[in-house]
């Protein structure tokens, strides 16, 4: 009787992880199925790209300027044991367009974006509006969720690229400016050692991936969110969380097949 309760738990356990997956998917399929109304009418899609990104510029304007400044320091006093000072401003970009750039823009997105649209869906849920729109006809998965799913993944990229930009520039700040690098061989090396293809290509289809993801986990766990003030604080959680989790994990897959060779 005691070994049977743990092996019932464990099963119960990997029955739901399925059927979460399971239903996950089909969500994913329901609003790919019904991502028409992007093309439709494009003003649902452009409104939401303003409410995620815009709003969201600040932070990562600002996180990616700190973490530029930390790149220049730290990247500074790393090459100068090897005398390879010369070599911070490729340092900084690679950093930042292969990796930093998009993997913590993605979590800040996950953190500031994600809880938002699953806050918005899950009191939109609570307050039956809905189930209103299914009694006029209207289907919300149409009307609601594709324009925000599309609006993320829009957002994300143009997120990550400004995130890189501002990051290249407080590292050339801290660098150049502080450090006393020369610019030439700044802004020389970064030019001859990035690729467009290899680097800043993958760095993209990184944001892409991790845009789509975030944007799915937020909206999927608004969609299923309990309609009390408490259900919904329990899946902007689940948001932040899931979000996070799946973006690093997506990160290694990623990086093991782009880098791998």
């Amino acid at each position: 009787m005691s070994l049977a309760r743990p092996i019932a738990a464990l099963g119960g356990g990997l029955r739901e992880s399925v059927a979460g997956i399971g239903a996950f998917t089909r969500f994913f399929f329901q609003l790919l199925a019904r991502s028409g109304i992007a093309l439709a009418r494009p003003r649902l899609v452009s409104q939401q790209v303003h409410f995620i990104g815009n709003y969201s510029l600040l932070i990562i304007a600002v996180s990616g300027t700190f973490v530029g400044f930390v790149l220049g320091l730290q990247g500074y006093y790393t090459l100068n044991r090897y005398g390879a000072e010369d070599s911070l401003g490729l340092l900084v970009a690679l950093s930042l367009t292969r990796e930093l750039g998009p993997v913590v823009t993605a979590l800040l997105f996950a953190g500031r974006a994600g809880t938002s649209l699953t806050a918005e869906i899950g009191l939109m849920k609570a307050g039956e509006q809905l189930a209103a729109m299914e009694v006029m006809a209207v289907d919300p998965v149409r009307r609601v969720l594709v324009p925000r799913l599309w609006g993320g993944i829009i957002a994300m990229p143009l997120l990550a690229a400004i995130f890189s930009m501002v990051g290249i520039l407080g590292g050339w700040v801290v660098g150049v400016l502080m450090i006393g690098v020369d610019p030439g061989s700044f802004w020389s090396q970064m030019q001859a050692g990035v690729d467009v293809i290899d680097d800043v290509l993958n760095g993209v289809i990184k944001s892409l991936v991790f845009g789509v993801t975030v944007t799915l986990v937020a909206l999927f766990e608004g969609w299923r969110a309990r309609p009390t003030p408490e259900g919904v604080a329990r899946a902007t959680t689940r948001t932040v969380v899931t979000g996070s989790l799946a973006v690093l994990g997506l990160d290694f897959l990623l990086t093991a097949l782009m880098f791998g060779n």
